[in-house]
């Protein structure tokens, strides 16, 4: 008899190969716009200090302490400041341009659909939770045909609160009229997904996908999406 009946994904860097869509993305603007030419650096600097400044910002949005519109530019913006090119409507443009093309990039995770074909097979229902937007995180599944596996999709727009947050985990529960026991939660960001489970008390698992070290307890970790297969 399973235990779970509800298993809740996180999509960015869990089953979303974030990383690899954002350097395609990036690379294909950064050189439409010949910015090595205007910033006098290769794209692979650029692209370090962009996610550098990308982790910081989402870690300010996940903790509330900036929006969400200020995370989409800013981020551009001080990737941009690193190289002494303080323009705002540069970054505001680049920015709005990579959130069209973002979603379009269809790399996923080794064994993501695998995974996802196998669970569903089991008769598991499956629901997404997640910080990203809701248009870019819809489209995102959309060109990586992964839609049809979600019963319900959960993103902080829709419900006004945040991972780590408790109150978004509450709300997909509502939402999909999941009971907590029957409920897991399974996503790579030990402070947004695992911390945020924890603090639900739902049980979750920790998708390792990099070997981090962590003192936080998750229910289970994996290194790799096929070892799901060990657990459900």
């Amino acid at each position: 008899m399973q235990k779970y009946k509800h298993l809740f994904f996180d999509l960015d860097h869990t089953l979303w190969d974030f990383e690899t869509n954002c350097k395609d993305s990036l690379s294909k603007i950064y050189a439409e716009q010949q910015l090595g030419e205007l910033l006098s650096t290769s794209f692979e600097v650029f692209f370090k200090q962009y996610l550098y400044h990308n982790e910081l910002l989402w870690s300010k949005y996940n903790t509330g302490k900036i929006k969400a519109d200020e995370l989409k530019w800013k981020r551009m913006y001080f990737a941009l400041l690193d190289f002494k090119i303080g323009n705002e409507n540069l970054a505001k443009e680049l920015s709005s341009h990579f959130l069209d093309l973002l979603p379009t990039r269809d790399k996923l995770f080794p064994y993501t659909v695998e995974i996802l074909t196998y669970l569903k097979q089991k008769n598991y229902q499956l629901h997404l939770i997640t910080n990203g937007f809701k248009e870019v995180q819809h489209n995102k599944l959309k060109y990586s045909n992964l839609t049809h596996f979600f019963t319900h999709i959960i993103t902080s727009e829709e419900s006004n609160s945040v991972k780590p947050n408790a109150a978004i985990f509450e709300y997909a529960l509502k939402t999909a009229n999941a009971p907590l026991k029957e409920s897991i939660m399974l996503g790579d960001n030990l402070d947004a997904d695992i911390s945020g489970a924890i603090n639900a008390g739902m049980d979750s698992v920790f998708v390792n996908h990099i070997n981090a070290t962590t003192n936080l307890q998750p229910t289970y970790i994996v290194t790799h999406l096929k070892e799901l297969e060990d657990i459900f």
